[in-house]
């Protein structure tokens, strides 16, 4: 899925990172303080749901724009998406002309 999301995204102006767990997503999201988070929920390790209550939590990170990706289409999930705070949510699979379409709608200042 990684890759698919890379790919996705090529052609933005943007510098693109990848973690492999939610583990390595909280650190690199500390450091990196990124401006637009797609965050998968199914990551190994915690899963996005607490990387995103992590994020949200931390006053350095807590502003970034988060769109979160899901194989789980049940309108329970979309919900609790914006309960968590997500700024957008896409279920996988997905077409790369939307999620490019959508991290460039969130790239766009408030």
């Amino acid at each position: 899925m990684r890759r698919q999301v890379e790919v996705s995204l090529r052609g933005l102006d943007i510098d693109l990172h990848a973690a492999a767990d939610g583990y390595e997503a909280v650190e690199a999201i500390s450091r990196l303080r990124p401006d637009v988070v797609v965050l998968d929920i199914g990551l190994p390790g915690i899963d996005g749901w607490e990387v995103l209550e992590r994020l949200r939590a931390d006053p350095e990170t807590a502003l970034a724009r988060v769109l979160v990706l899901t194989a789980h289409a049940e309108p329970e999930v979309a919900a609790q998406a914006v309960a968590a705070t997500a700024d957008d949510f896409m279920t996988k699979p997905f077409k790369p002309g939307v999620l490019k379409a959508s991290v460039e709608r969130l790239l766009t200042p408030r």
